[in-house]
Formats: C-alpha cells, structure tokens, sequence
C-alpha cells in the first residue's frame, strides 16, 4: 500500500483585470494584505483574445499578473478564491460601481503547471471545495510552455509564457531552500 505524501507548497499567483491603473495598484495593495509580498508582476498586457468581460466592466481593459513571496499549500486555493472573490465586490462598493471593475484570478505554479482556480463548472475543471474548481492552464518542460485546448484564450499569448517561465525559476529556486 502506497501511503500518501504531504503536496509540496506552491507558488501563489493572481491575475489582475481592470482598466485602470489605479483599480489595479487597489487591487495589489488588498492582495498584498492577504497574501504578503508581492514578488513579481508582469507588464499590463492588452485583454483583446475575447470580448466575455466588456458587457460586464467595460472597453479598454488590461491584464497583468502577480506572484507572492510566500509559498502556499495548493489546498488552500479554494479558500482563495473565494476570498478573492468577495474582494471584487468589496472594491466595487468602495467605488460606488455598479458592475464589477476589477477581476481577480487566483492560481498557483507548479514544478509542471499553471493551475488557475475558478467558480465556473466544464468538463475539463476539477471539483476542489466548496464550489471551486481547478484549471489546468499550461504545462511547464524542461525549456518549453505547452497550452491546452481549453488554456484561456489570452493566456496562449507567448508574452504571457515568458512571464510564467520566469515565476518558474522563481519558485524552483524557493523549492530548493524548503
């Protein structure tokens, strides 16, 4: 009988979508309180792949992503998301905004994979807890990025890759001091 082994921590992500830079840097500063140091950030790349969000938070918006100093267990991303969630409607109440105006997208980084978290339910998702999913984003080589036939539209976009290979080296690095 195989026992089971404890997952080795993660390295905490979170996409950032919103049009503004100032919705962004709020974004940022509540994320940082929650999660600690922010370790990276990538360029705000034009959100053009798909027009799902417009009807919602409008024209014009960009995305970036964050990376955090401190590992996490990959459970935890459930509890994450949920609190990430309810952050958007916290900032859009403070900015008196009807619709929200900021999307937070949690995930976390593997030795060989990109894992977003997400409240919507397909074929391809995985159940975690508590109404949250699991979404298998990218596959890390040893020199290269694959996407999946269901990796967000946005996130094929080799600017993006490049991102997430040097969050990689990151957490490899952070790997081998645990």
């Amino acid at each position: 009988m195989t026992k089971p082994v404890l997952f080795s921590p993660v390295k905490l992500i979170c996409g950032i979508m919103a049009s503004t830079e100032d919705i962004f840097l709020m974004g940022e500063h509540y994320l940082q309180n929650l999660y600690g140091e922010i370790d990276s950030r990538s360029q705000a790349f034009d959100f053009t792949a798909t027009d799902y969000y417009e009807k919602e938070m409008g024209l014009y918006l960009k995305r970036k992503f964050i990376s955090f100093s401190s590992l996490i267990p990959p459970e935890s991303i459930s509890r994450i998301k949920i609190e990430t969630n309810s952050l958007e409607d916290k900032i859009r109440s403070e900015h008196g905004a009807k619709n929200r105006i900021i999307n937070l997208d949690p995930g976390y980084l593997t030795t060989s994979a990109l894992i977003m978290a997400t409240a919507k339910n397909f074929s391809h998702r995985v159940p975690l807890k508590n109404g949250i999913y699991a979404h298998l984003e990218l596959l890390f080589g040893k020199n290269d990025v694959r996407h999946l036939e269901w990796t967000y539209p946005d996130i094929i976009n080799q600017s993006y890759h490049d991102y997430f290979r040097s969050v990689r080296k990151t957490y490899l690095s952070q790997l081998q001091k645990v």
